[in-house]
């Protein structure tokens, strides 16, 4: 199967994804900073940059997309229908460094939680951050 649009304009679509500040990032921030909760963002000094630390509690939040991380079971992660081999690669790979990062920091004492993209959505969002803050307490 060949892609609906031309080199330029995928390579565009593809130059507009953010790894950083993405919306459900932004919303799991906002409600932390709403609850109290004080911390840092994509710490350089720590295995797999995570997107939100929180020293207090030795924690680091991951908020990962269901495609670029290749959540199993999830509606949101459907496969490509283009160089579909090359993107299973490439999203087998995302896991493993994540699984590598994760495993690190384990190791350096740090507690890990991630929140997949569609535990986001309207309908389970609050119940996700509820258990969030459980976890952290």
């Amino acid at each position: 199967m060949t892609d609906t649009h031309s080199k330029e304009i995928r390579s565009y679509n593809m130059s507009q994804i953010k790894g950083k500040n993405t919306k459900p990032e932004l919303l799991v921030r906002k409600f932390l900073f709403a609850n109290g909760f004080r911390y840092r963002l994509h710490a350089k000094n720590l295995p797999g940059k995570p997107d939100i630390v929180l020293p207090k509690y030795k924690t680091v939040i991951f908020v990962n997309g269901c495609f670029w991380h290749g959540h199993q079971n999830c509606s949101y992660f459907v496969p490509p229908k283009t160089r579909t081999q090359w993107w299973m690669q490439k999203i087998s790979n995302t896991q493993k460094r994540d699984q590598q990062a994760q495993t690190k920091l384990h190791t350096l004492g740090w507690h890990t939680i991630t929140i997949w993209e569609c535990e986001l959505k309207p309908k389970k969002v609050e119940e996700r951050l509820n258990v969030l803050i459980n976890s952290l307490l």
